[in-house]
């Protein structure tokens, strides 16, 4: 809890991040209803965006913050506390999350309420499903920080762990159309399970086993990037 007031209490103080954070799939979902410039063409195309977008903004925002909590030195100094590695990653993981929560209320709302989304399930699911996409992309941003020097070195671990899932993920071509080793790839890859989810979602009202399978498969993927994150904090210095 301390490490997530803290983090909040950073974010406070940088209101362009903070900004950026909570407005920008909004923002992104406004642009793509004009793009499509029609309410059918938009509800087909929006259900998994309003997923991919907090998934690829907080990727960016926890590697960068994360890397520069690293570079910084203010890691290196409470890894000489008694505080636990996994205390410290669920700490930001809980800070990140917080905002995550408001970041895809706000998407939702705008998309559903003035967009024209059309969403034939409960509108509760839609969201959760939305925020597990933006813990996830968090949770992976967390993660990545771990194997860069640089911001610049983090961003480039985008095309690395973040474009190959939004190629294969079946926002552009079905997955059951893919190549076979293309559908492959794309199984063992959780963004797929989560924009499977919010496309049942917005046709179906009815609440499968598959969905429930693919709302596991992503929190089970986020848990294992917090683990994972935890296990790559090392203290530079004896």
């Amino acid at each position: 809890m301390s490490t997530a007031r803290r983090i909040l209490a950073q974010l406070r103080h940088d209101p362009r991040t903070v900004a950026m954070m909570l407005l920008m799939p909004s923002l992104l979902m406004v642009l793509l209803r004009f793009v499509f410039n029609s309410e059918q063409a938009f509800s087909r195309a929006a259900p998994a965006l309003l997923g991919v977008f907090p998934f690829i903004i907080m990727f960016m925002i926890a590697s960068i913050t994360t890397l520069r909590e690293r570079t910084s030195g203010t890691l290196e100094r409470l890894m000489t506390t008694p505080i636990g590695k996994l205390d410290l990653i669920f700490g930001y993981a809980l800070a990140f999350g917080s905002v995550a929560v408001l970041q895809v209320i706000i998407a939702t709302t705008v998309s559903v309420s003035w967009l024209g989304l059309e969403v034939t399930g409960p509108l509760w699911i839609l969201m959760m499903i939305a925020v597990l996409d933006a813990l996830l992309g968090m949770a992976l941003g967390l993660f990545v920080s771990a194997f860069a020097r640089t911001e610049f070195q983090a961003i480039q671990f985008m095309p690395v762990f973040v474009m190959p899932q939004l190629l294969l993920c079946g926002l552009f071509v079905p997955r059951d159309e893919m190549a076979s080793l293309l559908t492959w790839l794309s199984d063992v890859m959780p963004l797929s399970y989560a924009v499977d989810a919010l496309t049942h979602v917005t046709r179906s009202a009815d609440f499968t086993g598959t969905l429930a399978g693919n709302l596991v498969i992503i929190l089970g993927c986020a848990v294992l990037a917090l683990v994972l994150g935890a296990a790559t904090l090392r203290r530079r210095t004896p």
